[in-house]
């Protein structure tokens, strides 16, 4: 890792050190680094991270997992063997620099939603990070009466910070009065035994995402619901078919509509 400890900032790039880092299994990773004290994000948004290929740094994007007043930025990673960033940014340790885009960016924001009763944030694997940050803004709880979270993932080891979101986010110091009474968590796992097993197109069928926990109607209505996907791209398609087809609109920072998806990450 030695040529790591030369990276010098770019006029688009700062560095910033690894403060955390935390293997949940061999395919799932989460980690923090410092955050600049001019870096402004909006929850839900994403930003480059990378490090040096050669001459010129190898960037990806990734969504920023940590609530927009947090000290550090969070981050949660997919280990890819053979994957030219992720292959090397799993072996990371604490006290190591990465490179950190200047400009966070993103559709999956409040602002692209249009005003609603009920947010649901729809997530498979990796795709719960940014979700991770829009449950932890206070503003999100009042915007909405509810903010619905589901987590498909293969195996029960891929739920990542179960704990806390099914402790409904008990030690969160600016919002665990609000998500005490608002924030549902629905995990679900395909792959192995678990109390729910179904994708979430099998959940929104046969009525588990509207459980007792869920205030209202037990379908979707795009008067009053609204909806972020962040995840696969067969999910988001599909998905995203199926509210076309209630009367859903897709929203955008110009123009706010019913749902959202980030497109940086969709084919």
């Amino acid at each position: 890792m030695s040529e790591l400890h030369t990276l010098t900032p770019t006029t688009a790039l700062s560095v910033e050190t690894v403060t955390r880092v935390h293997h949940w299994n061999e395919h799932l990773f989460s980690f923090s680094i410092t955050r600049p004290s001019s870096f402004r994000f909006r929850s839900g948004e994403f930003v480059m991270l990378g490090l040096p290929d050669g001459q010129r740094p190898l960037l990806r994007a990734y969504s920023i997992a940590s609530p927009a007043y947090a000290e550090e930025l969070d981050f949660l990673s997919i280990k890819v063997p053979d994957g030219p960033l992720t292959s090397r940014l799993q072996t990371i340790k604490e006290g190591d620099p990465v490179f950190l885009g200047r400009k966070p960016t993103g559709t999956l924001v409040a602002d692209a939603l249009l005003p609603g009763r009920r947010l649901f944030l729809l997530s498979t694997g990796t795709g719960l990070a940014p979700f991770l940050s829009i449950i932890r803004d206070p503003d999100i709880y009042d915007r909405f009466s509810q903010i619905i979270l589901v987590h498909s993932v293969r195996r029960v080891s891929d739920l990542a910070f179960r704990g806390e979101l099914e402790a409904q986010l008990a030690d969160d110091p600016l919002v665990s009065d609000q998500a005490l009474l608002q924030f549902h968590y629905i995990p679900t796992v395909t792959r192995e035994p678990f109390h729910t097993s179904k994708r979430i197109g099998g959940l929104i069928e046969d009525g588990t995402l509207f459980g007792p926990t869920v205030l209202g109607e037990r379908a979707f209505d795009p008067e009053h619901d609204r909806v972020m996907m962040c995840g696969s791209m067969a999910m988001i398609k599909d998905l995203a078919h199926t509210f076309d087809g209630l009367g859903f609109s897709e929203g955008s920072n110009a123009a706010p509509g019913h749902y959202v998806i980030e497109r940086a990450f969709v084919g």
